[in-house]
């Protein structure tokens, strides 16, 4: 079972850490997520997020490949593409998420939720944060 209520039970599966709150996207953010650094030779980090915590509409830009790598490691969660369906996320769920693609990936209402998240390289990378999502479309 993936869900994880209490923190304490999630830091106990959280096995790369849910590392320090994260203030410098926290305006991107609906509720509390945390940033756990994993290497500084490629950029990657574990995000944890609190129960109902998911990140803004966003789209990772790129001319020539790019996108974001998602690599589920512990609790329960949601990905979504706009105009498609939302994808249960558990750990061992890995979603490769194409660039220029609008999408969110957060929490489960009810769950802690951690992914290790990187970008795919690519050509004129960026990143545009959009609107929130709206609360009737999480639940």
């Amino acid at each position: 079972m993936a869900k994880i209520v209490s923190k304490e039970e999630f830091e106990k599966e959280n096995v790369f850490g849910t590392g320090e709150y994260n203030a410098a996207y926290a305006q991107y953010f609906t509720g509390d997520s945390y940033l756990k650094p994993l290497s500084k030779a490629f950029p990657m980090s574990n995000v944890s997020f609190a129960p109902g915590c998911r990140n803004y509409w966003h789209i990772h830009h790129a001319s020539k490949g790019g996108g974001q790598m998602l690599i589920c490691t512990a609790g329960e969660g949601w990905y979504q593409e706009w105009g498609k369906q939302p994808v249960k996320l558990v750990p061992g769920t890995v979603i490769e998420i194409p660039a220029n693609v609008k999408h969110w990936h957060g929490a489960a209402k009810d769950s802690w939720f951690s992914h290790i998240a990187f970008g795919i390289p690519g050509e004129n990378l960026s990143n545009e944060w959009l609107e929130p999502v709206e609360d009737d479309l999480y639940k």
